[in-house]
């Protein structure tokens, strides 16, 4: 179940609403390195968004300093792509860089079916 979440006009809706209440998101997976949520605006009919818990702008910018932390976020990439892939039949697995990255945070986002 998506619930609305106000419209958000910052940079980095991760570190200002997502990460600090879960609560008001549809919350796929949690842990207390990475955060995995329903899309609040998904573009496809599943739409589920993974997270670092702890600021990294973009995969880009990873450093020796983030491994353990991408580690479990491509972990729990992994689990719900396997689940999406399982359930649906397909799934496909994106991160945005640059211009392409609406919130400065890097986030990986599993979809599959139509778009919306």
């Amino acid at each position: 179940m998506v619930r609305s979440v106000p419209q958000y006009r910052g940079d980095d809706f991760y570190c200002d609403v997502a990460i600090p209440d879960p609560g008001s998101l549809d919350v796929v997976h949690e842990d207390e390195l990475v955060l995995a949520f329903h899309h609040t605006r998904p573009f496809w009919t599943n739409h589920i968004v993974i997270v670092p818990k702890r600021h990294i702008a973009s995969l880009t910018t990873v450093s020796a300093a983030d491994e353990h932390v991408v580690r479990r976020l491509l972990e729990v990439v992994q689990s719900i792509a396997a689940d999406t892939e399982r359930t649906t039949g397909a799934a496909a697995v994106l991160t945005n860089l640059g211009e392409y990255q609406d919130s400065k945070h890097l986030h990986v986002h599993v979809h599959s079916g139509p778009r919306r």
